[in-house]
């Protein structure tokens, strides 16, 4: 896989906001002439949802995993002005500067896994990706799962890497945690090459490739995350390099 080069867009429209998630995120069409759903920087958990979109973005095409295209869009002081609900206007009032959108995939569906058979290799791989970047968040209940083109489609990675709210002392022990909230994963019962996904992502992924993902972060994101660009490094390269733990501990979660 070539290196990830993320476009930046100018947003010119806000479409309508998504209010299934706390943060708010919402339709906008950019200069480009296509729709993103935007997470907002100055939505509840801020950049660090952004660096994790970012982060989760980046190994889910490394690995080769559908997902929508990623993109920086700009938003000047003016956007959204004629907005007249009070919450969506000052949310875009404090998101003014750069923010992450996901190509918006029009006439999606919530992904239901009674409806959508999903193979054992694709289930395994996903369950890989989220318990190596700790991810919460797809579960039954919550599976930020979309089918769009009768195509199994991820989405909505801004609660992973959620130690970056609280950073840790020392981030080595934090990498190797192994992931408990895994057992809660939609995907779990059907992950039956877990060792065939680990092994996948060993191809897929090295060292230099988890840094230059890492290097797709902003520096102006970093700054006023003020979480420093080798920690996402450290934590990321000590967790690939010790994937048994995470793999082991899913393996008997099934």
């Amino acid at each position: 896989m070539a290196d990830l080069d993320i476009r930046t867009v100018s947003g010119t429209r806000y479409v309508l906001p998504l209010r299934e998630g706390g943060s708010l995120p919402g339709i906008v069409e950019a200069n480009d002439g296509f729709k993103y759903v935007l997470k907002f920087r100055g939505a509840g958990q801020g950049i660090k949802a952004l660096i994790a979109e970012i982060l989760g973005y980046g190994l889910a095409k490394a690995l080769e995993l559908p997902i929508p295209e990623l993109v920086f869009a700009q938003m000047d002081e003016g956007f959204g002005r004629t907005e007249p609900d009070e919450e969506i206007q000052d949310l875009l009032k404090a998101s003014v500067g750069l923010n992450v959108g996901l190509h918006y995939l029009s006439g999606s569906i919530t992904f239901d896994p009674v409806a959508t058979p999903v193979d054992a290799t694709i289930a395994s791989r996903i369950v890989w990706l989220d318990a190596f970047i700790m991810n919460v968040d797809r579960t039954i209940k919550n599976t930020n799962l979309l089918v769009f083109d009768r195509k199994l489609w991820l989405i909505d990675h801004g609660a992973s890497f959620y130690f970056h709210h609280n950073i840790p002392d020392d981030i080595q022990q934090t990498a190797l945690n192994p992931f408990a909230m895994i057992k809660n994963h939609v995907f779990l019962p059907l992950a039956t090459e877990l060792e065939a996904a680990n092994e996948w992502a060993h191809k897929k992924l090295s060292e230099e490739k988890i840094k230059s993902i890492v290097a797709l972060i902003p520096d102006e994101f970093l700054t006023i995350a003020q979480v420093p660009r080798d920690l996402y490094e450290q934590f990321l390269i000590t967790r690939f390099n010790e994937s048994s733990n995470f793999v082991k501990f899913a393996l008997n979660a099934r």
